[in-house]
């Protein structure tokens, strides 16, 4: 004849009940904060990510202002090619690197952003 087995009564069946059926949960609850937590703070989580947009944004801004004193240089090449030579410019590149003006000349600086060299 078949006796199924007996359960122990009182207050440690009741403990080992409980904790056997908390165990999975426990463990779900475990593994979506881990996910959760680098998600937010892991090598490409939220909080990296923004860090990455900022530096980024930097970096453009650089390119803007590389891109800006580029087209300067070239300016200031361009006019001094010799199958195109810009007198004016040749003269006034002389006299500023010699550090020398007549006195009966009149000095009209550029823009700081126009400027030629």
């Amino acid at each position: 004849m078949y006796m199924p087995p007996q359960r122990r009564a009182g207050f440690g069946a009741w403990i080992s009940r409980k904790l056997r059926a908390a165990v999975l949960p426990v463990l779900f609850l475990a593994a979506s904060g881990y996910f959760v937590w680098h998600a937010v703070h892991g090598e490409r989580g939220l909080i990296a990510r923004d860090i990455r947009q900022e530096r980024l944004q930097e970096a453009r801004q650089e390119l803007a202002q590389v891109q800006a004193d580029l087209e300067a240089v070239e300016r200031r090449v361009a006019g001094l090619r010799g199958d195109r030579l810009d007198r004016d410019q040749l003269d006034e590149r002389a006299r500023q690197l010699l550090n020398m003006v007549d006195k009966n000349e009149i000095v009209v600086p550029y823009e700081p952003g126009q400027r030629l060299f």
